[in-house]
C-alpha cells in the first residue's frame, strides 16, 4: 500500500481536521430550540413595548406631552442625534418626522464636532438618543446646545418613570435570578426608586433593596442636562448575553413613532399632505393627483355647442381619447363619447351628421375636482362603468380630462 505524505496544520493532521469538521457539521440543530429563542426575543421586546405604553399613559404622560409641545412649537427643525445603534434609530425617527409634517434632520454627533454643528441654530429643538445617557460624542454637544438655548429632549435608559417588573426570562424560569441580575438588560428588575431632583427634571436614583448591598446610581449626564427626559428603560435586552441593543432600540424606535404620529395628529396632517411629501415610488403613484395625470391644453378635446358632427368626429379622432367635451366659453355643458355616436347612428342613421354638438351631447357628465386622488377617479369610473372623467375646478371651469389608460401607470389598474 502506497503511503501518502502527511500534512500537518498547527499540530493536527489534515485528516483529523476534516473529520472534526464533518463531525461538528453533522450534529443536528434543534429546530424547536431555535424556534424558542426566536419566540422569546419577540416576547421580551413586546414586554418592553407594553411597559413603555404603560409609562406614556401613566407616569411619563406629562413629559411626553411637554416633548410634543416643544416639537410642535419649534420654529426651526427637530435635530435628531444619536451614536451607534441609537444613531440608526435616530435616522429613522428623523425620517418619520419629516414625512409626517414635522421638519427634521439627523445630525451625526461625530460629524457635528467637526463642523456640522452649524446645522443647529436657535429655534431648533434637539432630540438626543443614548441608552446609557453617557455617550461621549453626545455629551460633547451639550455646551453648544446650551449656548444656543436650544431645547433638549433626551431619550435615555434612565429608569425615571418605572413600573416594577421582573425580567421576562427570570419570570419564565429560563434564567436563574443570579444570571438575570448579572445581565446588562436587567436594570429594572427588583430595584426600588428614590427621588432625586437634578436640573430641570425630577429623576430617581435606582438603589438595591436591603440585603443586596447599599449601591445607588445617579441620573445620567444627558438626562440631567435635558429639558425633557423620556424614559426608554427596559427590564432586559432580548440578546441572550444581555449586550446587543435589541429591546432598547425597539423601545426607542416605538417612542419616536409615538412622538411623530402624535405631532401629525396635532398638526391636522391629512392624506393629501402625506401625498405631497411622497411624490415618488409606488407610494407616490398610489397617491397621485388627477391634475398630474389629466390631458389639458391642446391635448384636451373640446368643441362648442354649435359645432357640426363632422367636426366633432374629427376632434375626437385627432385627440384619440374617444370622447370630447362640449363647452360654452370655459364652462363644461356636456360630453360626446364613442358610445353616444353609436347609439345615435342606430337611432337616426345618416341624419346624425346634420346634428350639432349641443343636440347630440349627453348633459350633466360625470366630473371630478382637480385636486382629487387618482384612486378616487378609478373608483368613480368603475362605479359608473365609464372610461373618462372631465376634470373641473370649483366654479365648473373645464381643466382637463382623465382617461382610464392614464391610470395604468399608477399601478392602480
Amino acid at each position: 500500500m502506497k503511503n501518502h505524505p502527511r500534512v500537518w496544520i498547527f499540530g493536527f493532521q489534515v485528516s483529523q481536521l476534516l473529520n472534526y469538521q464533518i463531525t461538528e457539521s453533522s450534529r443536528p440543530v434543534s429546530t424547536r430550540f431555535m424556534k424558542n429563542i426566536g419566540e422569546n426575543v419577540v416576547r421580551i421586546e413586546a414586554e418592553a413595548l407594553r411597559a413603555l405604553a404603560d409609562r406614556i399613559g401613566g407616569p411619563m404622560a406629562a413629559s411626553f406631552q411637554r416633548a410634543v409641545d416643544l416639537m410642535f412649537c419649534c420654529a426651526g427643525r427637530v435635530v435628531v442625534t444619536g451614536m451607534g445603534k441609537s444613531g440608526l434609530i435616530a435616522r429613522k425617527i428623523a425620517a418619520t418626522l419629516s414625512s409626517t409634517g414635522t421638519p427634521a434632520l439627523y445630525l451625526h454627533p461625530v460629524e457635528a464636532l467637526h463642523g456640522d454643528l452649524g446645522m443647529v441654530v436657535r429655534g431648533d429643538v434637539v432630540l438626543a438618543l443614548s441608552a446609557s445617557g453617557e455617550t461621549e460624542e453626545i455629551l460633547a454637544l451639550l455646551a453648544t446646545i446650551k449656548r444656543l438655548r436650544v431645547p433638549l429632549i433626551a431619550m435615555t435608559g434612565d429608569q425615571i418613570f418605572s413600573v416594577a417588573r421582573a425580567p421576562l426570562r427570570q419570570a419564565q424560569g429560563k434564567l436563574s435570578p443570579a444570571t438575570a441580575g448579572s445581565s446588562k438588560g436587567s436594570r429594572g428588575a427588583a430595584k426600588s426608586a428614590a427621588k432625586l431632583s437634578v436640573g430641570p427634571v425630577e429623576l430617581r436614583t435606582k438603589s438595591k433593596p436591603a440585603g443586596e448591598g447599599a449601591r445607588s446610581t445617579h441620573a445620567s449626564t444627558l438626562a440631567s442636562a435635558a429639558d425633557v427626559v423620556l424614559d426608554c428603560s427596559i427590564a432586559e435586552e432580548a440578546c441572550s448575553l444581555g449586550l446587543a441593543p435589541t429591546a432598547s432600540t425597539t423601545t426607542m424606535l416605538a417612542l419616536g413613532d409615538a412622538l411623530a404620529v402624535t405631532l401629525s395628529e396635532k398638526r391636522g396632517f391629512k392624506e393629501e399632505d402625506f401625498a405631497n411629501l411622497h411624490p415618488g415610488g409606488k407610494l407616490g403613484k398610489r397617491l397621485a393627483r388627477v391634475e398630474s395625470l389629466m390631458h389639458s391644453g391642446e391635448a384636451l378635446p373640446r368643441v362648442g355647442p354649435q359645432t357640426k358632427m363632422p367636426d366633432v368626429i374629427y376632434e375626437m379622432s385627432r385627440k384619440k381619447l374617444g370622447v370630447t367635451a362640449v363647452v360654452e366659453g370655459e364652462r363644461l355643458v356636456g360630453i360626446i363619447s364613442d358610445g353616444d355616436l353609436r347609439r345615435l347612428l342606430e337611432k337616426r342613421g345618416k341624419d346624425v351628421m346634420d346634428l350639432s354638438a349641443g343636440e347630440a351631447m349627453s348633459r350633466n357628465p360625470k366630473t371630478i375636482p382637480t385636486g382629487e386622488f387618482a384612486a378616487t377617479a378609478l373608483a368613480l369610473m368603475e362605479e359608473k362603468k365609464i372610461t373618462s372623467l372631465m376634470v373641473v375646478n370649483g366654479s365648473g371651469k373645464l381643466e382637463g380630462i382623465v382617461h382610464l389608460h392614464d391610470l395604468w401607470g399608477t399601478e392602480l389598474v
